[in-house]
């Protein structure tokens, strides 16, 4: 399926409490604005069903995860996407069987479930606890054929690492999507997070690749188990050249809307030549931990 030659992208930025229904209804709130000023592919924040757990390791916790049949909320944005005509990536808390996954689905215009993405990094440290709580993801990097086009959606530290967007490109996708719940580091970490560190890594990607690139935070200081995070948000839209062309403030809540000329992105990404130009021959390392390729 060919990409429209535009895409109207709205990405969400909002703050969070500990209870369920709140949350989903601001979401909810949320996507109706930005389809009601036209927007075509809406995304949320990273786990927007409530507030980072992850701050903390903390057994009861796994109690917010869901399965994805007979989930709680995913069937309600179904049913949205369906009346307004709106494709929506949906990040949850999976539950597997025993495992737990940080996953999202991408629901079409239609309101057909795409598929189920299943984050692959899984970062661990202070204030990010995730390894505590999530299994590596096994679905592979994922890219949907939507009503507006062949969307990729990486979620948070996925979008750290190059090899996630380029798999993803690989794959078709006409634009690459992060969802995310990133902000202050505990006071132990020696080396402070910002949001434009955050930001520089995937303008890099949208560079290297001649693709649009958006991220949606969260907003607002959380406490959890007694320790508090406050996300500083700067959701922002990306060009094909690295230009930042759209960003939401600290503290700011409600959706960004941006037109992707994805038509141009397409042309100028054929002359830019990185996809002609490259090895993948050569590229045996990326495949190993240490950088040494093995035969025999």
């Amino acid at each position: 399926m060919r990409a429209p030659d535009t895409v109207k992208l709205a990405v969400v930025q909002m703050h969070v409490t500990d209870q369920l229904e709140d949350n989903v209804t601001r979401a909810i709130g949320h996507v109706r604005s930005a389809a009601a000023q036209g927007a075509q592919v809406i995304l949320l924040p990273e786990l927007f069903e409530n507030l980072y757990f992850c701050q903390v390791e903390r057994e009861e916790y796994f109690a917010l995860a869901h399965p994805l049949e007979g989930h709680p909320f995913i069937g309600r944005f179904q049913e949205l996407a369906r009346e307004l005509g709106v494709v929506l990536p949906v990040s949850y808390f999976e539950a597997a069987g025993q495992a737990h996954y940080n996953s999202l689905v991408c629901i079409d215009a239609d309101g057909t479930l795409l598929g189920n993405y299943r984050k692959t990094h899984i970062p661990d440290g202070p204030g990010y606890e995730e390894k505590y709580y999530f299994n590596p993801g096994d679905t592979g990097f994922k890219v949907w054929d939507t009503r507006y086009g062949r969307v990729g959606v990486g979620i948070c530290w996925d979008q750290w690492y190059p090899e996630t967007a380029r798999v993803m490109m690989l794959q078709g996708a006409d634009f690459l999507l992060y969802p995310t719940a990133i902000g202050s580091e505990p006071a132990e970490v020696e080396t402070p997070n910002s949001h434009h560190m955050w930001q520089r890594a995937m303008v890099g990607h949208a560079v290297s690749n001649s693709t649009y690139v958006a991220a949606a935070n969260r907003i607002g200081t959380e406490v959890v188990g007694g320790l508090n995070q406050t996300y500083y948000g700067h959701t922002f839209v990306s060009d094909y050249t690295g230009e930042i062309v759209a960003e939401l403030a600290e503290t700011e809540e409600g959706a960004l809307i941006h037109t992707l000329n994805i038509a141009e992105a397409r042309k100028f990404r054929a002359g830019m030549g990185f996809f002609r130009d490259r090895r993948p021959e050569l590229y045996g390392p990326l495949l190993t931990l240490d950088g040494v390729t093995r035969r025999g």
